[in-house]
C-alpha cells in the first residue's frame, strides 16, 4: 500500500498563515471552489495533441447538510431572545440567522446556485483549454453517485460542454450500478470510521483542547446561569462555525466570521481537517484502508483510458462523487501533497490540507495526448492546476508516458 513516508510538503505557505490570510479556507471542505485560470500551462512535447480526458469531481457548493443545522441554532437563539438573555451582539446574530433561514429552509444538503455555476465553469475551461478533444463531437460518458447534488453537478458540467459544442453526444447516469467504484467503502474502513473507531478517543481529546465556546457564549448571552442551564458552549462553537464557513457556498451577504478570533477558526479547522485526514487520507494509523476504497475507481480509470486509446471509448469520461472519494483518489494517484503519512495529530494540518484537495467542486483531470506514432502521454491536474506524481520519474514533466503510469498503478498500487 502507498505509505510514502513523513509529511514532506511543498506548500508555499504555512497552513496557519494561509488560513489567517483567507478565512474561507478555514472551512476545510466547505471552501468554495477557487475559480481561477491555471497558474501555469505547459505545452505538450512537439507533435502531441490532446484526445481524451478522464475526470473525477466532487459536487459543487452546497447548503449545510441538513435543515436541522440551521434550525437548531435559530431555535437556540430565539429561545434566548424570548427569555431576554441575548446581548446586543446576540440579537444581531439572531437577525442574521433569520435572514439566512429564509433562503436555506428546505435546502439542507442541496446543491446551491453557486455549485451549479462552478461545474459549468469548470466544463467551459476544460473545453477552452483542450478544444481538440471535443471539436469533432464524440461521446462523453458522465456518471454520478445517487446523491442529488452530485447528479445536478454532473448535469451542470455536461451542459457546460454542450454549450460549447452541441454536437457532443453526452450520456448521463446516476444509479446504484456505478456506486461500486464511484463511492466504494469496505466494511473494514466503515468500521474504522465509525463512532467506535480506534482513533475516536484521541480525537475526542484533541477536540476538547481545540474547540471551546465559552468566550463565544459570553458574547451572545448576558446570563451565566442561562448558559449553564441551556447552552453547550462547544456545540455553540460548532454550530456557528458551520454557519460561518458555509456562507461562501450560499453566497449570502451575511457573515459570522466576526464571532470568532482567527485562532479559534484555525483551531476548529484543525479538528475538522483531522477527521478527513484519518477517515479519507493517508493517516499512518489507517493501514491504507481509505486508499484501498478507491482501487475500483482507479481500475475504472485505467480500463476507460485503454478503451479510449484503442478508439473504442469516449472523448471524455466524467465521474462525480464526494469529498470522501476525491481525497483518497488524489492520494492513491500519488499526486503531490496528497498522500503524506503522519501519526501525530498535531502535525495533521501541515501534512494534509483538506481545502487544498477537496474544496466544493474539487476535481482531478487526467489529460491524454497522442502523436502520429501512437505514443500516449498524460498530464495530471488537481483543481485545474498542473501537478505531479513525485514517486514516478519522467523526463518530460509535467507529462508522463501513459505506459509508465499504467505500469506504476498496476504493479505498485493495485498489486
Amino acid at each position: 500500500m502507498l505509505l510514502l513516508g513523513a509529511a514532506t510538503t511543498s506548500f508555499a505557505q504555512d497552513a496557519k498563515e494561509e488560513i489567517f490570510a483567507d478565512l474561507n479556507k478555514a472551512g476545510s471542505v466547505y471552501y468554495a471552489y477557487p475559480v481561477s485560470t491555471p497558474q501555469h500551462v505547459t505545452a505538450p512535447p512537439k507533435g502531441f495533441e490532446p484526445f481524451y480526458v478522464s475526470h473525477y469531481g466532487r459536487h459543487g457548493s452546497r447548503y449545510l447538510i441538513n435543515d436541522k443545522d440551521y434550525k437548531d441554532m435559530l431555535d437556540l437563539m430565539q429561545k434566548a431572545h424570548d427569555a431576554g438573555v441575548l446581548t446586543p451582539l446576540g440579537e444581531d446574530v439572531l437577525s442574521r440567522i433569520k435572514k439566512v433561514w429564509v433562503n436555506a429552509e428546505g435546502h439542507g444538503g442541496d446543491l446551491s446556485p453557486l455549485g451549479s455555476r462552478q461545474a459549468n465553469g469548470i466544463a467551459h475551461r476544460l473545453y477552452d483549454a483542450y478544444p481538440q478533444i471535443f471539436k469533432n463531437g464524440g461521446r462523453v460518458t458522465a456518471r454520478s453517485t445517487v446523491s442529488l447534488r452530485c447528479s445536478l453537478t454532473m448535469s451542470a458540467f455536461c451542459e457546460g460542454l454542450k454549450e460549447k459544442n452541441p454536437a457532443l453526444v453526452v450520456t448521463r447516469e446516476s444509479s446504484n450500478k456505478h456506486m461500486s467504484y464511484l463511492n466504494y467503502h469496505s466494511q473494514e474502513s466503515s468500521d474504522f470510521n465509525s463512532e467506535k473507531g480506534p482513533w475516536r478517543e484521541e480525537y475526542r481529546k484533541f477536540e476538547e483542547k481545540h474547540v471551546n465556546g465559552d468566550r463565544l457564549a459570553a458574547t451572545l448571552f448576558n446570563s451565566k446561569e442561562y448558559i449553564n442551564k441551556n447552552v453547550n458552549p462547544r456545540k455553540l462553537a460548532w454550530g456557528f462555525y458551520w454557519f460561518a464557513v458555509d456562507m461562501q457556498d450560499m453566497e449570502e451577504e451575511v457573515s459570522f466570521y466576526d464571532l470568532f478570533t482567527k485562532q479559534e477558526l484555525f483551531d476548529i479547522y484543525q479538528v475538522f481537517n483531522y477527521r478527513f485526514y484519518v477517515q479519507d487520507a493517508n493517516y499512518a494509523g489507517g493501514r491504507g484502508m481509505s486508499f484501498e476504497n478507491v482501487h475500483p475507481l482507479l481500475r475504472n480509470v485505467i480500463e476507460s483510458a485503454e478503451a479510449a486509446i484503442a478508439g473504442k471509448g469516449d472523448v471524455a469520461t466524467l465521474r462525480f462523487g464526494h469529498d470522501g472519494n476525491l481525497i483518497p483518489f488524489a492520494g492513491v494517484l500519488g499526486l503531490k501533497d496528497c498522500y503524506n503519512s503522519v501519526m501525530d495529530p498535531n502535525e495533521f494540518y501541515q501534512a494534509f490540507r483538506s481545502h487544498y484537495i477537496a474544496p466544493m467542486g474539487g476535481n482531478v483531470q487526467i489529460i491524454f495526448f497522442r502523436n502520429k506514432k501512437g505514443e500516449v502521454i498524460v498530464k495530471f491536474l488537481l483543481n485545474e492546476q498542473e501537478t505531479s506524481i513525485p514517486a514516478l520519474k519522467t523526463d518530460m514533466a509535467p507529462f508522463y508516458r501513459w505506459s509508465d503510469v499504467k505500469n506504476y498503478y498496476e504493479t505498485e498500487v493495485l498489486k
